[in-house]
């Protein structure tokens, strides 16, 4: 059984051993979601997870299956009716068991009851195109619209921004 709760402060150590193994590394290999082939630093900071909890613009969720922190996503509010779903991770052991899919439908609903939210952006790296028809499959388009990745280090792909309509 899994329940999702927003995750607080005494949450930073599973979040971000949680996400360090969906997005980075060996551990990362294991499922189909990461970016360890493309990047190898560290996908976050305890620092940034402690940062994104307090703020009062956001939610971070934490899904859990047996104790266990097995799943995570990040719900921003920027204003004007819109969200943004960020940093979704699921812990590779557990990946197609349908966690990443209640991670967003949680998200969206946190979006819509906390921050009035009609739609709901996201950016998939992309050089990721299996991710990308993923979210398509649950209802997110391409915009047409391109960022920078994020950070200092250089690299050779960009962001690929996807909507959806909440309702």
């Amino acid at each position: 059984m899994i329940a999702i709760r927003r995750a607080g402060p005494a949450d930073i150590g599973a979040l971000r051993r949680l996400v360090e193994r969906a997005y980075r590394g060996d551990s990362a290999r294991r499922g189909w979601t990461h970016e360890a082939d493309l990047l190898n630093d560290e996908r976050t900071s305890d620092l940034e997870l402690a940062e994104a909890l307090a703020a009062s613009d956001r939610q971070m969720l934490l899904a859990e299956q047996d104790g266990a922190a097995v799943g995570t996503v990040s719900v921003i509010d920027l204003g004007g009716g819109k969200s943004y779903l960020g940093m979704l991770g699921v812990d590779p052991d557990v990946q197609a068991a349908g966690i990443g899919r209640a991670l967003v439908a949680e998200a969206e609903a946190v979006a819509v009851r906390d921050f009035g939210a009609r739609t709901m952006e996201m950016t998939v790296i992309d050089r990721r195109p299996e991710l990308i028809a993923w979210y398509e499959r649950r209802g997110y388009r391409a915009t047409g619209e391109v960022r920078p990745f994020p950070g200092t280090t250089p690299v050779s792909f960009a962001m690929t921004v996807l909507e959806r309509t909440l309702y």
